[in-house]
Parts: C-alpha cells; sequence; structure tokens
C-alpha cells in the first residue's frame, strides 16, 4: 500500500505483561498497515492478543503491561514517543474506542446527555454547552435512536442493551475521530440487534470516512463489514489478506480450522462441526517453533523447532506456515 494512503502503520509491535510469574508476551512482533476510510479486520480467539494491540494504540494498556518494542505510527507519527498530554489529546480526537460491555462504560448517576456533552467538551473547550446540547442530538439521531431530545435525559439502566452500545457509538464518533477501534462490540447483543449495529456502523463508516479497526472472534462478522482480515493467534499474526481470500482461499491451517467450525446454512443438518483439537498455548512458556504447531495436525518437524516466516501466496495476501516452503525443503519439512 502506498505510505501517503496509510492513517495507520503497525511495525513489528511486542506487548508484554510482566507477572510475578514472569514475562507473557501478549502482542510478539506484528505488523500491519490500515489506509483511509478503510475496515480492518482482527480475527482469533480470546487470549490471542487482539485488545491489547488495540490498547496499545489508544495508550490505554493497563500495569504490568509494557510496549517493549516496534513502532505504532499515526499519519506519519510515532505515538510510542507521545507524552500522556499529547496522548489525551489524540484519544477522542483523532482516534476514538467502543469497548465490549457499554453497560460497564457508561457511569450509571450521570444522563447519557452528559456523557455525550462531555466527550465533546473535553476536547473543544470553546464550545458553548448549548452547541454541545445541540450536536449530542443530532448524534443520537444520526446512530438511530428515536426521541434523542428525550433520551438525552435519561440514564443507561433505561436504555436497552442495543440502545447502550448506540450511544458508545455517538460517544465514539462525537468528535469526528479519522480511526474507530471497535473491540467485540456487538458481542453482549443478540443476533437482531447485532445485524442492527452492523448496519449502523457500515452506514456511518461511509458517511463519515472514518476507518476502522473492527476486533471479534465472529468471522460472520468480518465478512459482513471488514475490507482487510488479520487472524491472530497467541499474539502473533499468522495470515493476513483481503476478506475474499480469507473466506475463500484461507493458506493457514489456523484460518482453516476456524472457518471449519462455524456452523453453515447449507449444511446437512447431520453435518458435524468440526473443532479445533488441543488448548490454546501457554504464553509464559510458549512453543520454540510455531505457536499453533502443537494443535496442528498438518505439523512437521520443523514447525516444533522455528517460527515460520511470511510467504506471499497472493495479491496483498500474506500466510506464516512452513506449509508454504515444504516444495524448498523437500522431504516434508523433516531436515
Amino acid at each position: 500500500m502506498d505510505e501517503n494512503k496509510l492513517l495507520l502503520k503497525v511495525e513489528d509491535l511486542k506487548v508484554s505483561f510482566f507477572t510475578p510469574a514472569g514475562e507473557v508476551k501478549a502482542v510478539d512482533g506484528i505488523s500491519y498497515s490500515l489506509g483511509y476510510n478503510e475496515v480492518m479486520g482482527i480475527v482469533g480467539e480470546s487470549g490471542s492478543g487482539k485488545s491489547v494491540e488495540a490498547y496499545s494504540i489508544i495508550g490505554l494498556l493497563q500495569n504490568p503491561g509494557r510496549v517493549i518494542g516496534g513502532s505504532i505510527e499515526f499519519e506519519g507519527e510515532n505515538l510510542l514517543e507521545y507524552t500522556p498530554e499529547q496522548m489525551r489529546q489524540f484519544r477522542g480526537n483523532k482516534v476514538s474506542m467502543i469497548f465490549q460491555n457499554p453497560m460497564t462504560c457508561l457511569n450509571p448517576v450521570y444522563t447519557i446527555g452528559n456523557q455525550l456533552m462531555e466527550a465533546l467538551t473535553c476536547h473543544d473547550k470553546t464550545i458553548s454547552r448549548e452547541t454541545a446540547r445541540k450536536k449530542a442530538i443530532e448524534m443520537l439521531e444520526l446512530v438511530g435512536i428515536n426521541n434523542a431530545e428525550k433520551r438525552m435525559n435519561q440514564y443507561p439502566h433505561e436504555f436497552s442493551g442495543g440502545m447502550r452500545q448506540r450511544a458508545m457509538i455517538a460517544m465514539a464518533l462525537i468528535c469526528s475521530p479519522k480511526l474507530l477501534i471497535a473491540d467485540e462490540p456487538t458481542t453482549a447483543l443478540d443476533v437482531t440487534i447485532q445485524a442492527q449495529i452492523l448496519e449502523l456502523m457500515k452506514d456511518l463508516q461511509r458517511k463519515e470516512n472514518t476507518s476502522i479497526i473492527f476486533i471479534t472472534h465472529n468471522l460472520g462478522v468480518v465478512a459482513e463489514i471488514c475490507d482487510r482480515v488479520s487472524v491472530m493467534y497467541a499474539g502473533r499474526i499468522v495470515e493476513q489478506g483481503k476478506v475474499n481470500d480469507i473466506f475463500y482461499n484461507p493458506q493457514h491451517p489456523y484460518t482453516r480450522r476456524l472457518l471449519q467450525s462455524i456452523p453453515r446454512l447449507d449444511e446437512e443438518n447431520d453435518e458435524r462441526l468440526i473443532p479445533i483439537e488441543g488448548t490454546p498455548i501457554d504464553l509464559l512458556n510458549p512453543p520454540q517453533g510455531c505457536n499453533f504447531g502443537p494443535r496442528c495436525t498438518e505439523c512437521m518437524k520443523i514447525c516444533l523447532r522455528q517460527k515460520p516466516p511470511f510467504a506471499q501466496v497472493g495479491e496483498d495476501h500474506i500466510s506464516a506456515c512452513w506449509l508454504h516452503f515444504k516444495d524448498a525443503m523437500g522431504k516434508g519439512g523433516n531436515a
């Protein structure tokens, strides 16, 4: 991708948690880029490091977590060199985040209107209260909440789960950020409301020209909203490509197993789902070779000894697996 068209560039990012038991490498050298007005999906099972890398971008990484390597460039500036004051200005103005559970992210003792207006006045000290209120009402209407003026005076517990998530989206977009990070925003919602929220986000992305990093473990959601996808496993990106390549031509064994474990509407009733055997690795003691090796049915000797490099398997499509180098190595990778 042309460097001038990049909004965000993450290069060899490493994030570790230093616990009494030892160092947990939550994110172990991931790289990807995001263009203007693009939606990037980051998928993987729980504990793969999806949320940790998002918190690193927005500067909300909690102790004992620490970025120990790499760079995060936003419009050419390294965010890891920002002062705390620069980071506060950056959050909200240029990047916003929608969290998993809106009930724990909204303050129960303040009205929805107060919280929306506060998000605006924190970043624009010159705005009048009247203008902030008008903008907050407009945002509630934009995200599909009826009777917005009345809803401004209500508290989070008076909103349904879907409405609370809509209010969170309104709060995230009220300062017109260039980047929106959505951390599993539909997880706690039923399927019908999930579909409405996804439709809303697609619509807002078109209207506001906002780039989105969409973090989820739900591949169906990815197919609905994303342009490109990064598949993460145990702190590393194992495959990356356009959404159609990932769904119709998956190259990494982990991606293929993820897709096989999704229920399909066009399958016969007696078709069984194929689970991924084994358990996720212990990040305190990661394997010497490929992180997915201990669970992979196509594992070779070299997979247990060395981390696989990325192979170009298509246009804008890469996969980190020794199987792509099998012919070059000979003898099935046993050498």
